[in-house]
Order: structure tokens, then sequence, then C-alpha cells
């Protein structure tokens, strides 16, 4: 089994608080993680009916557990039980007895924010992260492969090939979970606006190209991509604000949690279509982008992710801010270092007056280099990045 890094952060707070909430996509680990935490807790899985059937007929002594706690899995199959908790944690007073996991956020976040505000402790599990496999034997041996594979769990405990699950996946889950959010009537125009989202990933968000492609109104396609976002499938990357006196991009990127789901949507079959693909450098820096999110998600680290464009093209991928202080960071496929990587560092330090030490460039190779114009890092060392920003 894996340890999973958010740990330590759920051990030191669920005592403080009388309700702990582990929200992520579906099959994210969550009821692994919330087992392993609280082994001697009252478990309801209340995706089975007749545990449903329990929660909604006699939620009270469902919730009457007088020793230990209980874990609530899938809440959002009976979001009334959180009122009852409500009650319940006021009158106790009792600090660490409720675990409830879920994984429609939107809805989800929505009901706790109206039940338990001020009572909760939310904590957000995303799949598995490449720190968490370093030293496993998942770790992948280059970054094609890693791309292709993805990170949820079950490609990797249950020795899965990613299209025999992640069809699945997208059909069983997302359509399904989707549908209970919103009445899609054409399933199949949904199911072309993901595969459009895959084709997409990296650029800026373009609703009248989408409109203009399945047939959809532009009112309808910002729904369905607060759905996604809300599912996390996908996130939205929004561009930074300090302009530099020049004009600025402000419509936000689209990304991917999971690059394997990406590229099952993209029809990509195995690790070496990756390696020749036309989107590998997309792909590449989803995967970068999306594995620094999990790290912030699972060390409570301080600091927003922004990219900055100017409206001539000059780019930088990614800017980390952590105390005021930004950190640019560029990220390229390639295996062997270039000097045309360091061209949007260079143009950014010289426009921002930022420091050139406090530049990374994250590409697809092995070597660790400190240069005047930026630390270098390879693709499966980011701990490294968070151990230089201060």
């Amino acid at each position: 089994m894996i340890n999973r890094s958010i740990s330590n952060r759920i051990k030191k707070i669920y005592r403080k608080m009388p309700v702990t909430a582990i929200l992520g996509p579906r099959q994210s680990g969550k009821t692994t993680l919330a087992k392993t935490l609280f082994e001697n807790y009252t478990y309801y899985n209340l995706e089975l009916p007749d545990v449903r059937a329990f929660a909604k007929e006699d939620p009270r002594s469902l919730l009457s557990v007088t020793t230990g706690g209980i874990i609530l899995d899938e809440i959002q199959h009976a979001p009334e039980l959180l009122s009852y908790i409500q009650g319940l944690v006021d009158e106790s007073g009792k600090m660490g007895k409720y675990i409830i996991t879920g994984s429609q956020n939107f809805l989800l976040m929505e009901a706790i924010s109206q039940s338990l505000a001020g009572r909760v402790a939310v904590f957000n599990l995303l799949p598995f992260s490449m720190d968490e496999m370093r030293t496993s034997a998942f770790a992948a041996k280059n970054p094609d492969l890693q791309i292709y594979k993805g990170f949820y769990p079950p490609i990797y405990t249950r020795k899965l090939k990613n299209q025999d699950w992640l069809p699945s996946y997208i059909k069983t889950y997302i359509e399904r979970d989707v549908r209970k959010i919103i009445n899609i009537q054409d399933l199949h125009k949904f199911h072309l606006f993901l595969k459009l989202c895959a084709g997409r990933i990296g650029q800026l968000i373009n609703y009248e190209s989408f409109s203009n492609e399945i047939g959809v109104d532009g009112k309808t396609l910002k729904r369905w991509m607060g759905i996604l976002e809300a599912s996390y499938i996908i996130f939205l990357l929004q561009p930074h604000h300090i302009n530099y006196n020049k004009r600025l991009v402000k419509t936000p990127k689209l990304y991917f949690y999971d690059t394997g789901l990406a590229c099952n949507l993209l029809g990509l079959q195995s690790a070496d279509d990756v390696s020749i693909h036309f989107m590998k450098g997309s792909l590449f820096e989803n995967l970068i982008i999306a594995e620094l999110l999990k790290y912030a998600a699972n060390n409570s680290q301080p600091y927003n992710i922004y990219f900055w464009r100017d409206n001539t093209g000059n780019e930088i991928d990614c800017l980390l801010e952590k105390n005021s202080k930004l950190f640019p960071i560029e990220i390229k496929a390639g295996k062997t270092l270039n000097t045309d990587y360091f061209k949007g560092l260079n143009f950014y330090a010289k426009t921002s007056g930022l420091d050139p030490k406090q530049s990374f460039l994250i590409y697809g190779g092995n070597e660790i280099q400190n240069r005047n114009t930026g630390h270098v890092l390879p693709w499966n060392n980011l701990d490294l990045l968070f151990k230089k920003i201060k």
C-alpha cells in the first residue's frame, strides 16, 4: 500500500474538529484512506441501497454509535445526515467523531457549508502523486509512461490496464454523477465535450470554438465546464494579474487532474503513442502543473498557482506565489537541455525585475543544475522545488 502524504495533516487536525471531510474524485483512494486512518471506527457505505435506506429512515439510530467514531462513505447519497450531525456535535461538543467522504464536490460542499460551517475540516484527496509513488514499485521510469498511466489507484493496486479500466470509469462514474447533478439530454454531445477538453489541454478556454464543434450554446458549455471542475476531472489555471505595464491575457487555461484520463479520451493506447503525439508537450505540462496542485493539497502549502502571458505571446507556464513572492516555472518535455528553454524565464526576469535565481526549469530529463538563469530540475524531483522556495 502506498502511504498518502495527506495523512499527516488529517491526523494533526481531526481531533480538533467535530467532523473531518475527505473529498475528491471517485476512485482516488478516499475509502481506503479513511479506513486506514480510522480503523476502529464504525463504517457505513452510503452507496449501498440498504445502508442508504437506513440513513434516510432512521438517521439518529445510524449516528448513535457510543464508542469510537463513524465513517460515512460517499455522504452525497444521504446529505440530510449533515443536519443531524450538526445537532449531535453541537449537543455533545465531542471532537473527531465523524469522518465523511464524498465525490461530488459541487453539491456536497454546498450542503456542508449550510450544515457544518465552522464544524468541519475539509481535505481534498487527489489520485496518487509522483512524490507518493517515488519509493514504490509503481514509480514510472520515464515521463511518457507516467503521463499515459496517470495516477488513479486502481490502475496500480489492481494491476489494471488503462484501456480496460478508464473507459468504464468515464461511463460509470463521470456520466452517472454528472447526470445526477444536471439533466443532460444528449449524452453523446457531453462525451464529445469531454474529448474536446482533452484536446485543448494547456490552451486558453474558447467557448465559441467549443460551441461551433458541438452545437451547444455557451451558457450550457459553461455549466458543463463547472460540473467537470466540481467532479475533479478538470481544473482551470487562472492568469496572474500583475501586468508590469503590459496588456495581459485574462482567460484561464484548461487542464486535467489526471493525464491518464486525458490520454484515454485522446485515444492513446500506449506510452509510445504519447512520445510521438503532437500534444506531448501539453500533456507533460499538464503532468507537472497537476503535481504542483497535489503537493499543495497534500502538504497545506500556502501558495497560489497561476500562469502569465502578455498579449504579444510572451508567456510563463506557471507562477507560484508564496508570501507575496513570485517563482516563475517553465515546463519543457524535452530530455536534452536547450538554451531556448530559458527564453521565457529570461524575458520574465527582465520584465519583472525578479532575481533569475528564483526561476525554475522543469524538463523531461534527469539532470539537476543550478544556473544563473534559474534552477533546472528533473520531471520526477519536484520535491526539490519546494525545498528551494521559501
